[in-house]
């Protein structure tokens, strides 16, 4: 299945986060601005409590981690940021306008997180689980390993 998406950075990754939350019929609220732009910003898989630290330490007052986790549960919603199960952290989805199944492939030494778009891997786990009568949400697949620069 060919699909191309465009990859988006810096300020027009937000300009596009935006307008797909705009599109979902939520609001671009100030706070969810600051919590989109803290996990684009950074360096590694971010937890909510990275977050709320980074924009109260931003802003010199303190957002609870709470209001950040509901923040995220909207973002995971509308494909603005994906979510690492494995150490429940957060990156930035850098084409939130397309629906794809992603495999985080996840360093065991730095910890940094990427990740590749390989709907065909899923495509049998959801044909499976459609004819149990199961209805998939999201696949969610990971690899623990060295990234390239951890390896050489």
């Amino acid at each position: 299945m060919e699909h191309n998406h465009i990859q988006y950075e810096g300020r027009s990754l937000a300009a596009a986060a935006q307008a797909t939350l705009l599109h979902a019929g939520e609001q671009w609220t100030p706070l969810r601005a600051n919590v989109f732009d803290a996990v684009q910003a950074a360096a590694t898989p971010a937890t909510a409590y990275d977050i709320a630290e980074a924009i109260s330490r931003d802003q010199g007052r303190r957002i609870a981690p709470n209001s950040v986790y509901r923040i995220l549960d909207l973002f995971v919603a509308t494909n603005l940021v994906r979510k690492v199960e494995s150490n429940n952290t957060y990156v930035v989805n850098d084409h939130p306008s397309c629906e794809h199944d992603c495999i985080f492939l996840i360093c065991d030494r730095c910890g940094a997180v990427s990740h590749v778009d390989i709907d065909e891997l899923t495509l049998g786990l959801r044909a499976a689980a459609k004819e149990t009568g199961f209805t998939p949400k999201r696949a969610v697949l990971e690899m623990q390993g060295l990234c390239a620069a951890c390896a050489s």
